[in-house]
């Protein structure tokens, strides 16, 4: 049985390049987790003054900053990286990607003020702003139709992996040694950049025929000394809508250029609507800014397990969820992941909002379920979210854009994003301070519901649809 799962779907020997570098691309990912990760357990001890690793204590409104600033490096990086895929390719953004990356845990190491900590904080951004903008691209151009969900879902995996990693290293791990021991993924991810071309739209899009069509055979493991005659049929049917797709693009972009028209009809509007809610699904039902504020809320709801202990726990639970997403996604489909994925968030956050009402509002004697069951609603919440809003929705925003706008569109979108999660992990700690923390899930649980019903009524399903159509 085993034996066939390695023979089937995204492991099939067709699809064995394919997989192998969407493995070496995702490292750059699984390394902008560990950042993301290390912060929900070290922010208490750098908010203590006996704890702290370093020659200042922080108070709760700069960790409010340290926590968001990520965020504004998102923004710039989503523009700042699409600008450099699109004007000089995706390879050359897959490389840059590393150096914010390494710069984080050079200031970290470093670090002699809070204002070191905010410049890292804004290169984590900057590193994940290019990834949620230039690894689906790369990865949806190089993937099978067949695979692409799957494939585009490792990223998620990456990214949770990471996270998952960051909330142990960050817990047991002491400050210096963790930058020594980290800087040298994103090392091994530029040695790993140089085994594999560019894809091959953007070669043919330079006029680089031969070459587009190489890299091609490449990704489709189709250039070996006697590939099966499927798998060239297969590589040239490819490669021909590939080229007949450009080249109408081409031909409307030499006529009129990308015009204002091109992102006020029905479809683009629809597409970028669709966007926007999905990246408020992503952002605003809370569970990024809970990630990066984990311990606390544990914290204020005066668990008896350690909080930095339920912290990893749920990063263990983000992950068994992104292993369901990948498993679903190309089997059922998006839509069904998105629906589910909002409701249970509005039910999972509604529950936690509950029980935090009766533990900080009231003297209820909660001792017989403060073990177990604020980790539970939490693993619930963050189970239901990564299988949907948070796996998928990066998939969905590149099925669903008209390729000529695409790139314009999904910067725009994770433009948004950014914004969104500034606002939520700036607003999450302050919220929970001045309106509790039971009133800010109930405020999470209302987004989810609209965002809910929008996903009903208004979104297509993706699975299987051409990225050239």
């Amino acid at each position: 049985m085993l034996l066939n799962i390695f023979k089937s779907g995204i492991f099939q020997k067709d699809f064995r390049r394919q997989l192998l570098v969407t493995l070496s691309v995702i490292l750059i990912t699984f390394c902008h987790g560990i950042a993301i990760g290390w912060l929900a357990p070290m922010l208490q001890k750098l908010q203590s003054e006996s704890e702290t690793p370093l020659d200042f204590v922080i108070d709760v409104n700069e960790a409010s900053w340290l926590g968001s600033l990520v965020s504004l490096g998102g923004l710039s990086g989503n523009f700042f990286f699409a600008f450099i895929m699109n004007r000089f390719g995706r390879k050359v953004a897959i490389y840059g990607m590393a150096v914010p990356n390494m710069c984080i845990w050079i200031l970290f190491y470093f670090a002699e003020s809070i204002e070191w900590l905010y410049v890292a904080r804004v290169c984590t951004g900057l590193t994940g702003g290019g990834i949620f903008i230039v690894l689906p691209m790369f990865i949806g151009e190089i993937a099978d139709n067949s695979i692409r969900g799957r494939l585009c879902s490792l990223c998620s995996l990456a990214m949770n992996l990471g996270i998952l990693s960051g909330f142990i290293i960050s817990s047991y791990v002491p400050y210096h040694i963790i930058p020594r021991v980290v800087i040298l993924l994103p090392l091994c991810y530029l040695l790993l950049a140089t085994r594999y071309p560019e894809v091959p739209q953007q070669l043919m899009r330079r006029g680089r025929i031969e070459d587009a069509e190489r890299s091609l055979k490449y990704y489709w493991n189709c250039d070996g000394p006697a590939p099966s005659k499927e798998a060239e049929r297969a590589c040239q049917k490819q490669f021909n809508e590939m080229r007949e797709s450009l080249l109408q693009q081409g031909k409307e972009s030499s006529n009129d250029g990308l015009t204002v028209a091109d992102f006020c009809n029905k479809r683009a509007l629809k597409a970028i609507m669709t966007g926007i809610v999905l990246m408020i699904a992503n952002m605003f039902t809370g569970t990024f800014a809970f990630i990066n504020y984990m311990s606390t809320i544990f914290e204020r709801v005066h668990t008896q397990l350690e909080p930095n202990t339920n912290t990893i726990i749920i990063g263990a639970v983000q992950v068994v969820g992104t292993l369901a997403s990948i498993y679903l996604v190309d089997r059922y489909g998006r839509k069904i992941l998105l629906v589910i994925s909002c409701v249970g968030s509005v039910v999972g956050t509604a529950a936690f909002g509950i029980y935090a009402f009766y533990a900080e509002e009231t003297d209820a004697d909660l001792s017989a379920f403060s073990a177990w069951l604020p980790v539970t609603i939490m693993a619930f919440i963050i189970f239901v979210a990564t299988v949907g809003v948070i796996s998928v929705t990066f998939v969905v925003l590149v099925e669903i854009i008209p390729p000529k706008i695409r790139s314009v569109a999904s910067s725009a979108c994770l433009g948004c994003l950014s914004v969104f999660g500034f606002i939520s992990v700036k607003s999450l700690p302050i919220m929970m301070e001045y309106l509790g923390l039971a009133a800010t899930m109930w405020g999470c649980a209302a987004v989810s519901a609209i965002c809910a019903f929008y996903v009903v009524v208004f979104v297509q399903e993706t699975k299987g649809k051409s990225m050239y159509n």
